[in-house]
Parts: C-alpha cells; sequence; structure tokens
C-alpha cells in the first residue's frame, strides 16, 4: 500500500475516533450535571424537611404571625411540588429562602425564642444546610459550565449539534442563612 492510500484510510479512521471520544465525553458531562443536579435536589429536599420544624416552634412564640406561617408554609409546598429544570426551579426557591429570612428574622423579637436550645438547633441545622445547598449548587454549575463550554467551542459543537447535545441551566438561588448568630448569654 502507498502512503497516499495509508493517507487516505487514516484520515477518516482518525475523524470517526475523534467524533466518538467526543460523543463519549459529552455523554460523560451530561451525566455529570444530571448527577450534580440530583445533589442538589437532595439538600433542598433536606431544608424543605426543616422548615415544618422551624415553623412549629415559631408557632409556638409568634401565634399572631399567622400571615408569615402560612406564607412560608405555602412556599415550601410549592418548592416540594416543583419539579423540572433548574430554570424553572429557582424562582421558587427564591420565595422559600425569603420565607425563611422573614421566619428567622421574626424570631428576632421574642428573646424566649431566641434562647430555645430547639429554635437554636434548628437555626443550626438549617445554616449547615443552606452551606450544603450553595456547595452542591457550586458543583452543578461547574459542571453545567464545562459542559456548556463545550456545546459553543469549535469544532466540538459540531458534535453537540450532530447529536443533539445542547446547554443546560444554571442554578442561581439566594443565600438563605448565613451563619447562626451566636446566643446573647449575660452573666450576672
Amino acid at each position: 500500500m502507498s502512503v497516499a492510500a495509508w493517507i487516505a484510510l487514516g484520515v477518516p479512521v482518525a475523524l470517526l475516533l475523534w467524533v466518538a471520544a467526543s460523543y463519549n465525553r459529552f455523554v460523560q458531562q451530561r451525566n455529570l450535571v444530571t448527577e450534580s443536579w440530583s445533589n442538589v435536589d437532595t439538600e433542598l429536599r433536606r431544608r424543605y424537611d426543616l422548615i415544618p420544624n422551624l415553623v412549629e416552634t415559631v408557632k409556638g412564640y409568634a401565634a399572631h404571625e399567622r400571615a408569615l406561617l402560612e406564607q412560608v408554609t405555602a412556599a415550601r409546598a410549592a418548592a416540594v411540588a416543583a419539579t423540572g429544570p433548574p430554570s424553572t426551579q429557582a424562582p421558587v426557591e427564591n420565595e422559600v429562602v425569603a420565607g425563611v429570612r422573614a421566619l428567622l428574622a421574626v424570631a428576632e423579637g421574642y428573646p424566649d425564642l431566641k434562647a430555645s436550645d430547639h429554635f437554636l438547633e434548628l437555626q443550626r441545622e438549617l445554616a449547615n444546610t443552606e452551606d450544603r445547598i450553595q456547595a452542591a449548587r457550586r458543583f452543578y454549575n461547574a459542571n453545567v459550565r464545562d459542559l456548556n463550554r463545550r456545546v459553543q467551542s469549535f469544532p466540538s459543537m459540531l458534535i453537540a449539534r450532530w447529536f443533539g447535545f445542547s446547554e443546560a441551566d444554571y442554578f442561581e438561588i439566594e443565600e438563605a442563612i448565613h451563619r447562626a448568630p451566636a446566643p446573647d448569654i449575660t452573666l450576672s
């Protein structure tokens, strides 16, 4: 076989190998995005499980804040029911975050509630959960960034279009709780 024949045979084989490798990398990145979204969803569900306890604890001390308690409960129910891509879930999550912030702000006006061990433990657990949500969200968004970069970059964009790979949505929500403040202790 001549050199020209080897080149004529080698170029299509090399192109086919490149297409296969690129396709496999897209599949891997799409699966990473899906897996990391599952991690975000797990952490969000953990928050949803904490909210009823927080509402009940505040309800015992601040019964006249009924409208706020109902708002937080409704926002949680809407978030639990929300499914779909991050772009549709983010607005619902922001409502939950706003409700939790308002609930914690109300709690500031009740010294007995702020001193309650149960409330402080819930507040710490919620802060820990928020940290976990933020970490999972950052991991998810990093995987989305990597996938989107490949979908938009030449020549991999040709493979993406050819096989139907598309960009994924980022998941941007507000941070609900920073760190639970240390309780005020007065020694007399």
